[in-house]
């Protein structure tokens, strides 16, 4: 075990003393080194190793009707007030809640016919393609970016390979779990509370509770073992640089075991604490990343409201940093009631934030290697129900996907009159999922995980990637 120690100061922005410890849970290296990775990448085609994944959350189930599926024909209690707009797509209409992103459409791909839902209030399903039930009695699935932690991770690494961001029900649920990989390859978890208040409803804050310390929100890895103990970023980083000086000077660097070095590069580079300090942005993108909501809509106090969307600036600051998955969260699409005004305000923002990100990524030349996938666990119920909102409905849901060389300006499936059921095209969560994995360089038929018993598991079992987008 290697310790640094930090002294107990004040000084956070907020004004509120910490005294967090930060760890770092073992990652090793088993399966695919970083010289596979880049030879697959070269074999496939992807190109460079820089191929990295933002998967957006939206978190509660949001109405496909509402968003990217308009049903003009239906009656007035199945189509809701939200009128369709054309976008830059021969004959495909989004709502008019989504007008940037109509503006952009040419650049994305939209599902309109994702099923497979599990019916379960987290983000499982979106991280892994399976239900929380599979291969339960030796550990469960591995989330994707655990997936990616076990395969990719580096010694050399000054960024972890996985972060989950996810707030609400996904960070309740550890939706971003390792499964039977244990918790070695867990997520890299920074607290992101202070900049994006997501209140927890009661009984969300009894289950994270009684998960225990594995859940906390603190900036740590899983289960890992202590590197430091920090009360603020620049406290950290003064500490660390001059241990650094020190360890490198007598030798020990290199007595470290692997697991070691990685995590010791990862906290005294600086680059990850860098990319996660919002503060250091030109103010002029964080005005880009920030919607200003007009008209009538509803905040839910489970919602984060219109800063939400720069989570998504903090998603692509951590993929500049060297990061290769980072997982997020919007809230909160469970409209059980007041569906339109909650719209209303969760629309815009969506649409906010998804057009700053990919149209940044696109300027910064970076679109072609970073894949985008926006999706929640479900959809929503084709009527309207007497609280004005829609129920869980996981017969059929909604994606948009975008970036990582994949074809823009595509339209996939179609669902009835009412938004209620797939009828063109159907596509799995594994599908997507697979697809995921094809566009960093991995084939998701070929590849295999060992399982507690010996066992190999492919990373998806019914899953293939979608031929229309590779």
């Amino acid at each position: 075990m290697f310790n640094v120690l930090g002294q107990p100061t004040r000084g956070h922005c907020d004004g509120v003393p910490r005294r967090n410890f930060l760890k770092a849970g073992s990652l090793g290296i088993a399966g695919l080194t970083l010289a596979d990775l880049l030879r697959a990448e070269q074999l496939a085609g992807t190109g460079s190793s820089q191929k990295a994944i933002i998967n957006i959350h939206l978190d509660g189930g949001p109405p496909q009707m509402d968003l990217i599926d308009p049903k003009l024909e239906a009656p007035s209690e199945y189509r809701g007030r939200f009128a369709p707009i054309p976008t830059t797509i021969p004959g495909f209409h989004v709502t008019e809640l989504m007008p940037k992103v109509a503006s952009i459409a040419h650049q994305m791909v939209f599902i309109r016919s994702l099923v497979g839902a599990a019916n379960k209030h987290d983000a499982f399903q979106c991280q892994s393609g399976f239900d929380e039930k599979s291969l339960q009695s030796v550990g469960g699935r591995p989330a994707m970016g655990c997936v990616l932690n076990h395969l990719l991770a580096s010694p050399r690494d000054h960024a972890p390979t996985f972060v989950d961001l996810m707030q609400g029900r996904p960070l309740v649920r550890n939706s971003a779990r390792p499964g039977f990989l244990g918790p070695a390859y867990g997520p890299f978890r920074p607290d992101i509370s202070k900049l994006f208040k997501r209140r927890l409803e009661d009984g969300m804050k009894i289950e994270l509770a009684r998960l225990g310390a594995g859940h906390s929100t603190k900036l740590t890895l899983i289960d890992g073992i202590t590197v430091g103990r920090l009360d603020d970023r620049l406290s950290l980083l003064r500490g660390l640089d001059q241990t650094r000086r020190a360890v490198d000077h007598s030798g020990d660097m290199s007595a470290m075991d692997t697991f070691n070095q990685q995590a010791y590069r990862i906290l005294t580079s600086g680059e990850f604490a860098a990319a996660m300090d919002l503060q250091n942005e030109d103010p002029a993108m964080l005005a880009r990343y920030t919607p200003e909501l007009k008209g009538k809509s509803k905040l839910s106090y489970t919602s984060e409201g219109p800063m939400a969307a720069r989570k998504l600036l903090l998603a692509r600051r951590l993929i500049e940093a060297g990061v290769r998955c980072v997982s997020v969260s919007i809230s909160d699409f469970d409209t059980h009631a007041e569906n339109n005004d909650r719209m209303s305000q969760l629309g815009p923002i969506t649409d906010h934030a998804l057009h700053a990100l990919i149209t940044d990524l696109s300027e910064r030349g970076m679109l072609d290697d970073v894949t985008v996938v926006a999706w929640g666990e479900f959809g929503r119920t084709p009527k309207i129900n007497p609280k004005g909102g829609r129920d869980h409905w996981p017969r059929v849901a909604m994606a948009i996907m975008a970036g990582g060389g994949l074809e823009g300006g595509q339209v996939l499936g179609a669902t009835d009159r009412y938004a209620g059921e797939a009828i063109e095209r159907p596509i799995h969560y594994q599908d997507v999922i697979a697809t995921l994995y094809h566009q960093l360089g991995i084939d998701p038929a070929a590849t295999v995980l060992q399982d507690p018993t010996g066992r190999p598991q492919f990373l998806v079992d019914e899953g293939r990637p979608i031929p229309e987008l590779v």
